[in-house]
């Protein structure tokens, strides 16, 4: 199995922290959130990797390199213009020929991807959303499911008024290759754009409902509560 890592983004939410840094290039415990990234999948058995870039990209391909010191192959796709969570993944579509693994950067996350997989497969989804309760849904994409884990509403922010569901988007997916024929040319969005296409196609889109830590690193007090989560594990 593949994944991407998103990891193109300005990071305007966190400057100045980002001002002479990628967003996921932060430290978290002395290495970039990225490297954790790298070895949450690594030791799931997930070690063929692509990682888009966009904003200042020698700084992640100076410390990354091939990706061999941490026991990974890393494919990096760089967008001189940005093309959005799901236009990374079109441009790269010839990397992804069987079920992938879809991970925004700037997120912090502790999942056990095993039973993930497995959730996936044993639903035969063509895609599964990582959802959670969120203490901040304002400004997080809302998803509601229904009784049996099927997503059946999205709702991507800012929202004018506030859905009913509590649960949220985490950011990480498990795809099946098919779904990226659903996705536009140019610059696009998963949440937006995506997932409502294959919502509206009848195509089966799962809700992977965990309580395992998720944090968006979008505001310097959610960064300063992952560092804190990292440093006690």
């Amino acid at each position: 199995m593949k994944a991407i890592i998103l990891s193109a983004g300005l990071g305007t939410r966190i400057r100045p922290l980002t001002d002479n840094i990628p967003k996921v290039m932060l430290p978290i415990n002395e290495k970039p959130l990225l490297e954790h990234h790298i070895n949450l999948l690594r030791k799931h058995g997930i070690t063929d990797i692509a990682i888009n870039l966009h904003y200042m990209p020698n700084k992640i391909i100076e410390y990354f390199q091939n990706g061999s010191r941490l026991g990974v192959k890393i494919n990096y796709s760089h967008e001189k213009e940005l093309l959005g969570t799901s236009g990374a993944v079109k441009k790269l579509k010839p990397f992804f020929k069987e079920t992938f693994i879809v991970v925004y950067g700037d997120v912090a996350v502790d999942v056990d991807f095993a039973k993930l997989i497995e959730f996936h497969k044993k639903n035969k989804a063509e895609a599964t959303l990582v959802v959670h309760e969120s203490d901040h849904p304002e400004d997080s994409d809302v998803i509601e499911i229904n009784e049996k884990n099927e997503i059946v509403k999205l709702w991507n922010k800012p929202h004018k008024t506030m859905p009913k569901s509590n649960l949220t988007n985490a950011a990480l997916y498990i795809l099946e290759p098919e779904i990226i024929n659903y996705i536009p040319e140019g610059k696009s969005d998963f949440i937006k754009d995506v997932f409502p296409s294959l919502l509206k196609n009848n195509l089966k889109v799962m809700g992977y409902n965990t309580e395992e830590f998720i944090k968006d690193m979008g505001t310097l007090e959610r960064y300063e509560i992952v560092k804190k989560y990292f440093k006690d594990k």
